[in-house]
């Protein structure tokens, strides 16, 4: 009986472990993404190589292997979508191929969502967005966002899947405490800002 759940968690895991942003922008012959900007695999450090097709895609493949993930598992049986939605989102944080030191996470929680609880990732899409065109900080929105998520679940009565939510918006910011200092510092970068290391 637990062979089936811990399937769906390894699968969700692997492909959420994909660092997207890092292989095509070596791939585009933009370097180590490592090495650029914040350091961060995501979409909002590929921006900062100038590159925006190359991070349009890295945001979407990001958002896409989060709800990728959900709704494979959910062909195989209904409660195991929750299983790999949560194996995604801790693959892209800590993927095994980059010595667990991964991405923050926002975009693969958006995907997940959306594909658990579609009108929780609607206010999860409008949450972030709306905040970075409102302050243009990425690390603002994404955070805000991952809020939402948990609140959103118990404003539409999914109560079963709140402390998953809460627990997954807490490892976001975690991932985000550097940010959170650089923006009590005044020194946060804003989205479109070109930053090389």
């Amino acid at each position: 009986m637990w062979v089936e759940p811990i399937l769906a968690l390894v699968f969700g895991y692997l492909l959420g472990s994909i660092p997207f942003g890092l292989l095509l922008t070596r791939l585009t012959g933009g370097g180590d993404l490592r090495k650029i900007g914040s350091g961060n695999i995501g979409a909002t450090n590929v921006l900062r190589t100038g590159n925006k097709g190359i991070a349009a895609l890295t945001l979407l493949l990001d958002i896409g292997k989060g709800a990728a993930a959900v709704y494979l598992a959910l062909q195989m049986s209904s409660g195991l979508g929750v299983l790999a939605g949560l194996g995604a989102f801790l693959g892209h944080l800590y993927p095994v191929w980059l010595k667990f030191n991964g991405g923050k996470g926002v975009a693969t929680l958006l995907g997940v969502v959306t594909a658990l609880i579609p009108m929780a990732g609607l206010i999860f899409a409008v949450t972030w967005i709306g905040s970075i065109v409102l302050w243009r900080y990425s690390s603002v929105g994404g955070m805000l966002a991952a809020i939402s998520v948990p609140i959103a679940a118990f404003a539409l009565g999914e109560y079963a899947m709140m402390p998953m939510f809460i627990g997954l918006a807490l490892l976001v910011l975690w991932k985000h405490r550097s940010n959170i200092e650089r923006l009590l510092a005044g020194e946060e970068p804003k989205v479109g800002a070109s930053k090389r290391v």
